[in-house]
């Protein structure tokens, strides 16, 4: 038997496939929507890929059962309590996936455990491998309820018709009379890590064991169900606008990735662009946020694709009107491609040429003046009038402000923007300088003129020893 987790840094999703070299048979858990890298490592091994599992309707990408049931005629599996368009097979505790054939088994075994919580249809998967064990699973591979260092949140709006309560109880059932009791040296595998939105305290490491999550998460130290529903309820971060339109997806019987791009890898020219966005299209600039500032077409949304692309594409973008995307010459693939990963279909097309297109049209361009944290020091000593917008969250506030800042968090900007005033200048800064440029764009979408970008955001205040406001 051999597993193989893919990490997908930019979702902090994993996926799994497990090969087997007697059955030469494979299945893969919980794949993201582009399939190459499994088809290309299936085909170096000579396994055929017959079993395509999902462990839950993931909420923060498209899955990409789709396009391996279409590539390879592989059967996809779901929990039993799942409902979805297209043919699937219902797993329901103890059913058994065998590798080979009835003449003879391979030397891997998928079983079941349903493990609702997260979503009420969520199961996890148990791997045998059977040159070693018929009785203890090697691993566990447990999507989105078990993580390393937390348990999945049971309030996203992806479980609709559930209340967050009654899977908040479902979660604790299923970690404490299923997942726990498993041998402590059972391998933990979860669908994600560090950086998603899916959880709320989750580790950079991405296996552990059973035994070490008794041990060191919070999330199974010994508590009541009720105090074990209050913890896991509060504090959850926001979740994004696509969470709910992609768990909704991932049930739908829909077009490919490939199929997709097809249709959105179309370059544009200067003036399809423009007209197309008089017409209602988005238009999203993905470049670093100092090339963004350096120089952009004016009224564009700039989310690059260096940060949090997916979580604030998908944030602030809508399904519901085409997207134009501008990037760096050969940068146009890659952006428009992640986000499809994020079930975004609806992108016609791409500058053609790129920023370059727009020399020599300065009518048409907006730039934003940087600011270095001393400099931003000493226009405040000099007692000018300077709003300074600070749109971390109010979790990362806490760790201190700069004094007489504003307050309003990215992902609520659009809707509270008529609190950052415009009758002077407005300094913006985050963390250490990403989401300011998102910012930036978002404010000057809506008329702001005299907005400038503090470089390297309150990283860069804290480095330069200049005062911080604390709450205590």
């Amino acid at each position: 038997m051999q597993l193989k987790q893919y990490y997908l840094g930019c979702l902090a999703h994993a996926s799994y496939l497990i090969g087997d070299e007697k059955s030469k048979t494979a299945a893969v858990v919980d794949p993201q929507r582009d399939i190459e890298q499994y088809l290309k490592d299936a085909e170096a091994h000579g396994w055929t890929i017959k079993h395509v599992l999902l462990t839950h309707f993931h909420a923060d990408f498209l899955a990409g059962h789709i396009e391996l049931r279409d590539r390879t005629e592989a059967n996809i599996y779901l929990g039993a309590k799942a409902v979805a368009e297209y043919e699937f097979t219902p797993l329901k505790e103890g059913d058994v996936i065998e590798y080979g054939d009835v003449i003879e088994y391979g030397d891997v075994r998928l079983k079941t455990l349903e493990t609702p919580g997260h979503t009420p249809e969520g199961v996890s998967i148990l791997v045998y491998d059977l040159e070693s064990s018929g009785q203890d699973p090697y691993a566990v591979l447990t999507g989105d309820t078990l993580f390393i260092g937390d348990v999945g949140r049971p309030d996203l709006l992806a479980s609709i018709g559930v209340t967050a309560d009654e899977l908040a109880e479902m979660l604790y059932d299923s970690l404490t009379h299923k997942l726990i009791k498993l041998p402590d040296d059972t391998l933990v595998y979860p669908a994600h890590g560090a950086g998603s939105l899916c959880g709320k305290n989750l580790s950079d490491e991405t296996v552990s064991t059973i035994g070490e999550q008794k041990k060191y998460n919070y999330a199974l130290q010994p508590m009541s169900k009720e105090e074990f529903m209050d913890m896991v309820r509060d504090d959850q971060p926001d979740a994004p606008e696509y969470f709910v339109y992609d768990a909704i997806k991932n049930r739908e019987e829909r077009v490919s990735l490939e199929e997709s791009m097809k249709r959105s890898m179309i370059a544009l020219s200067l003036e399809d662009v423009l007209r197309l966005r008089k017409q209602g299209a988005q238009v999203v600039d993905v470049r670093e946020g100092i090339d963004f500032d350096a120089g952009h077409l004016s009224g564009v949304l700039n989310v690059g694709l260096q940060g949090k692309y997916a979580t604030w594409a998908g944030s602030l973008l809508s399904h519901d009107e085409p997207i134009v995307v501008i990037a760096e010459e050969g940068g146009e693939e890659e952006a428009i491609m992640r986000l499809g990963r994020i079930g975004f279909d609806n992108v016609v097309g791409y500058l053609g040429g790129g920023v370059s297109v727009l020399d020599g049209h300065p009518e048409l361009t907006q730039s934003v003046e940087r600011i270095t944290a001393p400099a931003l020091q000493e226009k405040l000593e000099a007692a000018e009038k300077i709003t300074i917008l600070d749109v971390r969250s109010p979790q990362e506030r806490e760790s201190g402000t700069i004094e007489n800042s504003i307050s309003v968090p990215l992902n609520h900007l659009a809707e509270r923007i008529s609190e950052v005033p415009q009758s002077h200048s407005v300094v913006v800064h985050c963390a250490g300088g990403y989401r300011s440029a998102i910012a930036i764009s978002i404010l000057q979408q809506q008329g702001y003129e005299n907005v400038l970008d503090l470089v390297g955001g309150f990283k860069a205040w804290e480095a330069s020893n200049l005062q911080i406001q604390t709450s205590s």
